[in-house]
């Protein structure tokens, strides 16, 4: 009887060891053998990242869903092809990021997020990848087409998206009606098309990506000193606690590398390929 418990207890060791040796290899890819670099984005914030069914030689697969393109793809390869790693890209929704990297289910958010003080509670940020202009979306014909000052948007029910800067930068005009942020931009660019928003804050790529597949949308851009007080560049998050890490240190480094003018040239070809219809 003893002797069977040892060979039981020998047999679950080996099965717990089986097991270790399985969470050791999670992060290692089948087909290369590669550690992989997982980047987080929702895949769907054009042309930062959007979701296709067809392969490009700039998009990733993200599994039966199809595939993701779009600048953040290309600045997550850049970065993996530096690290030595292969790339893969997982589609979460804009608030699952931040708790997705806590958990370790992705090593970076890539995601055309602005880092804020509330963020860095929670994210280690690089310096900007991409810095932009916020500017607003509103329908072609309309008055405010012409406007160059927020305030004139007062009386307005502007819209941005949920748990973004997006959203809270709307009450810095005064007397707006601001309205129920909504999670994905098409969702809020069909409410500025049923006339059920007079706006909607956007970054500056955004806009010009929304507008080329929505021929009734236009953009406003905001005089010196009338637009509205936000950073809109954006970086790569890492993991809490991660600054002085070799991963860290390494991201950076493949970001530095990365010059202004394939950065711009990156943009240009996203917001020249992305989805011309929402």
């Amino acid at each position: 009887m003893k002797k069977k418990l040892v060979t039981a207890a020998f047999a679950m060791t080996l099965l717990l060891t089986g097991c270790g040796s399985s969470d050791d290899d999670k992060n290692v890819s089948k087909n290369t053998g590669k550690e992989t670099f997982t980047v987080g984005m929702e895949c769907n914030y054009a042309p930062f990242n959007w979701q296709t069914k067809e392969q490009t030689k700039t998009s990733v697969s993200i599994g039966g869903a199809g595939f993701c393109d779009g600048y953040d793809v290309r600045v997550a390869r850049q970065i993996a092809k530096d690290l030595d790693r292969e790339i893969v890209i997982k589609k979460v929704s804009w608030d699952g990021l931040q708790p997705a990297l806590e958990s370790g289910e992705i090593d970076a958010i890539i995601a055309g997020m602005t880092k804020d003080e509330t963020r860095e509670n929670g994210i280690d940020f690089t310096s900007p990848y991409y810095e932009s202009e916020m500017v607003m979306i509103v329908r072609k014909g309309d008055k405010a087409a012409k406007f160059n000052d927020i305030q004139q948007f007062k009386g307005k029910t502007i819209i941005g998206q949920k748990s973004t800067n997006y959203d809270t930068i709307i009450d810095q005009i005064k007397g707006v009606k601001h309205a129920t942020p909504k999670a994905t931009y098409p969702e809020m660019i069909l409410s500025l098309q049923n006339k059920e928003v007079d706006g909607i804050t956007a970054e500056l790529p955004v806009a010009e990506g929304a507008v080329e597949a929505n021929k009734d949308l236009t953009i406003v851009h905001f005089a010196k000193g009338k637009g509205f007080d936000i950073d809109t560049s954006v970086s790569v998050g890492l993991k809490e606690g991660s600054r002085d890490s070799e991963l860290f240190n390494a991201v950076q480094k493949s970001l530095d590398g990365i010059s202004k003018e394939t950065r711009d040239q990156w943009m240009k070809e996203a917001r020249e390929s992305q989805p011309k219809t929402e």
